[in-house]
């Protein structure tokens, strides 16, 4: 391993990008088979996948649906019995699906776009496999220490990165596309909304959660490398919020329900990143210790 580490060491500029090469082409020809897969199963990703958040029967769309009849049912039952004036107007809980129609102004617009999608695709679903051949690539410079506390790298970021996917596409997509739906100036208006822009919202908006997702982990190898720590965290714990709760305002539909459902989950990373980095300098304290001993 020694050998290995002085030979890396005296390796030059263009001998590295030589040593990378094949690892850049193996990924990339791991997302152009993917790609190709999902340009193939145009049905499933298209129809099913991207079109579902702006369907009725969306897992989302039908809890949005339960949560407006229990709540025009409560303020009901509250004008009954107080007298108050609880608003039961649930528009902001109604499926978009008959609010809008999609459509296609271009004349290879459906072929541009489907061509894109099939890139999204490829690159969203190769991840694991891009992220493995860049450990491959790092690992010979890498000292067994460090190998064995980057042994979950891939692993890590791909199960953070994958959740946040998730939560982008079953939270974040319908939320959006309902409330933008829903909106209305003047009931002359007629929404014809163009596919481009329809597809763009569902991706944008899983990819930024996805990458949202990650906090944890990047917040794991800063601690690693001691340029963050717990302490500096949690001094810092309130304008971490702030911040989160403006990312979430931009991410989000204006609306309070949908602010709410962001900022947690990602103040909840944000804490658990606390722990993490607690946990990581614990060890550090323990392997120090033993060392002088």
């Amino acid at each position: 391993m020694k050998h290995a580490e002085q030979e890396s060491s005296e390796m030059t500029f263009f001998e590295h990008l030589d040593a990378l090469r094949p690892h850049l082409v193996r990924g990339a020809l791991a997302i152009v088979i993917v790609g190709i897969a999902a340009f193939l199963c145009k049905h499933l990703i298209i129809d099913t996948v991207l079109f579902g958040p702006k369907n009725a029967d969306f897992p989302t769309n039908r809890m949005l649906s339960w949560i407006g009849a229990e709540w025009a049912h409560l303020a009901a039952w509250l004008n009954a019995t107080f007298g108050s004036a609880f608003d039961t107007d649930v528009a902001a809980f109604q499926i978009a699906s008959d609010r809008f129609q999609v459509i296609n102004t271009s004349l290879a617009g459906q072929f541009n776009l489907h061509m894109k999608i099939s890139l999204m695709a490829g690159i969203a679903l190769a991840m694991p496999y891009v992220l493995w051949e860049f450990w491959r690539f790092v690992r010979p410079a890498l000292t067994p220490r460090e190998i064995a506390g980057t042994r979950w790298f891939v692993a890590s970021v791909s199960l953070c990165f994958f959740a946040g996917l998730l939560f982008g596409y079953f939270i974040m997509a319908p939320l959006s596309i309902n409330f933008f739906a829903n909106y209305q100036v003047s009931p002359e208006i007629t929404n014809m909304i163009d596919i481009g822009d329809y597809l763009s919202t569902v991706i944008l908006v899983s990819m930024a959660c996805a990458f949202l997702f990650e906090l944890p982990l990047l917040i794991y190898f800063l601690t690693r490398m001691g340029l963050v720590s717990a302490a500096f965290l949690k001094r810092y714990r309130r304008h971490a919020f702030v911040v989160l709760l403006i990312i979430s305002a931009i991410i989000t539909p204006p609306d309070i329900f949908s602010l709410i459902l962001v900022v947690a989950p990602l103040y909840g990373l944000y804490e658990l990143s606390i722990r993490l980095a607690a946990r990581i300098e614990r060890r550090r304290l323990r392997e120090e210790t033993a060392g002088t001993a």
